[in-house]
């Protein structure tokens, strides 16, 4: 089979979706990380189709909104009255060339629609030099689907709506996917002889597809698996879609060498990146554009968005949105890092730590009981328990700065803006107001104290030591 280009892709993505209930059109409704409709162009996409029209409807407001984010490129056609899926290709055809070549028909709501099998439904058109390709599958349950309705040679004769199925019809378990391929000019030409004298007083596609048959130009098939068909009209169907798409991408993953210990508790988008040897603990969910390096180890009971895991590293029972997690580093249980949070190799953070706007250097930590907000931390330091970057003024943000091998006391408050030297001590409850330079010891008391010198003094020896003395020897240097 000779693969094509299509002229055009033909979204139709303007029903109400009552039975969904809501607010949200029916096609904005997400699973795995995408909307219906998205899915619906991710697959569409490597197609490569001159344009992309999409038929809006109900909440066309949003979903022109959604489009321009996800698909710039593609074309909002307003369907100003929902008369059926016939009217509304053909709305979408008088905003193509009359000359518009071969166009492929989706509905917006077939998320599981792979792109192999579109590619080998235009394939198999172009090949076939018909006037139309219809998608089909077997499905076990046909009920509420449209039948494939084959002659004596076992050609398409036509596609019977369920509400227009006699009993024999009804009995057939081949069904219509909703999704074709046609000429241009074919199909143009049938959708203007279209009758609204069915059960539900629309105008079918599925009637141009039977006239295009009658009239002997053509209309063939191509089979798909029978979950690509499977569309979505409520939540318990996009309950099962969901959980069917999961089970596909970590099949994928899992084939690639993800280890994926529990499947059923794990929900990873299709936009999550992940590479071989990284594991997935039970209650694992990985969310946009989150990606997970070898070795590393997520979970159990964690919940990633747009996060990026180094090698090796661990995540136990935490959330994070927005991090950047080098190699080696260990969080949680039980932390929260918020966007902006930059992890350097082997950091820690550790129980019940909130982590914000900040970056924490390699081999440093933050144990316990604290909050970091909009601070920089050096290399080898330790922030001691129950610590607060106190870094809002109630009307700015400031930025706290502390030093690499600094040996800061537990039930710290650091009130922005400060800057804490290399190698700098602080003792327990300590409120620090002001700068510590390199090397000092900060202590508590009705007025906080800094004691210049103390840990070459009383550290010796010590990275601490070491890391004072670089220091005021650059600064001797810098003077």
């Amino acid at each position: 089979m000779r693969s094509v280009r299509p002229a055009a892709v033909v979204v139709l993505a303007a029903g109400h979706g009552k039975r969904m209930r809501s607010t949200i059109p029916k096609a904005l409704h997400e699973i795995g990380g995408r909307s219906l409709l998205g899915h619906v162009l991710a697959a569409a996409a490597p197609l490569g189709a001159d344009r992309t029209v999409v038929v809006v409807g109900h909440g066309r407001d949003e979903v022109k909104a959604h489009l321009a984010e996800i698909a710039p490129a593609a074309e909002a056609v307003v369907q100003a009255e929902q008369r059926g899926t016939g009217h509304a290709v053909r709305v979408a055809l008088e905003a193509l060339e009359a000359n518009a070549g071969t166009v492929v028909v989706l509905n917006a709501d077939v998320p599981l629609l792979r792109q192999d099998t579109l590619a080998g439904l235009v394939a198999e058109h172009a090949s076939s030099g018909r006037a139309g390709t219809v998608l089909t599958a077997r499905v076990e349950d046909p009920t509420g689907l449209g039948r494939i309705v084959r002659d004596g040679a076992g050609e398409l004769a036509e596609i019977v709506e369920e509400s227009d199925c006699d009993d024999l019809q009804r009995t057939i378990h081949e069904i219509n996917a909703g999704i074709y391929v046609f000429d241009a000019a074919a199909v143009r030409d049938a959708l203007s002889r279209l009758s609204t004298t069915n059960a539900q007083g629309e105008e079918y596609l599925t009637d141009a597809v039977a006239m295009l048959v009658r009239e002997g130009r053509g209309v063939g098939t191509y089979a798909g698996a029978a979950e690509e068909a499977l569309g979505c009209n409520d939540r318990i169907e996009l309950a099962r879609l969901g959980a069917l798409l999961r089970d596909a991408v970590l099949r994928r993953w899992m084939a690639a060498g993800v280890t994926v210990i529990d499947p059923a508790t794990t929900w990873v988008d299709v936009t999550v990146e992940l590479a071989a040897d990284a594991v997935l603990l039970p209650g694992v969910q990985l969310h946009g554009e989150t990606s997970v390096a070898a070795g590393a180890e997520i979970g159990p009971d964690s919940t990633l968005t747009d996060t990026l895991v180094g090698p090796g590293a661990k995540v136990i029972r935490a959330h994070c949105m927005g991090a950047r997690i080098g190699e080696r580093v260990s969080v949680g249980p039980f932390a929260y890092l918020r966007p902006g949070t930059v992890l350097d190799t082997a950091a820690k953070i550790g129980t019940f730590v909130e982590v914000k706007g900040s970056q924490v250097g390699a081999g440093s930590k933050v144990p316990h009981l604290s909050y970091v907000g909009d601070a920089t931390i050096g290399e080898q330091s330790n922030i001691g328990a129950a610590s607060v970057f106190v870094n809002y003024d109630g009307v700015h943000k400031h930025r706290t700065v502390v030093g690499s091998h600094c040996r800061m006391g537990s039930d710290n408050m650091y009130v922005a803006p400060v800057t804490i030297g290399d190698g700098a001590y602080s003792g327990a409850g300590t409120v620090i107001l002001g700068d510590v330079p390199a090397g000092a010891l900060a202590i508590p008391g009705a007025k906080p104290r800094v004691i210049e010198g103390w840990v070459e003094r009383k550290r010796p020896g010590t990275a601490a030591a070491e890391a004072a003395a670089r220091a005021a020897a650059e600064q001797n240097q810098g003077e």
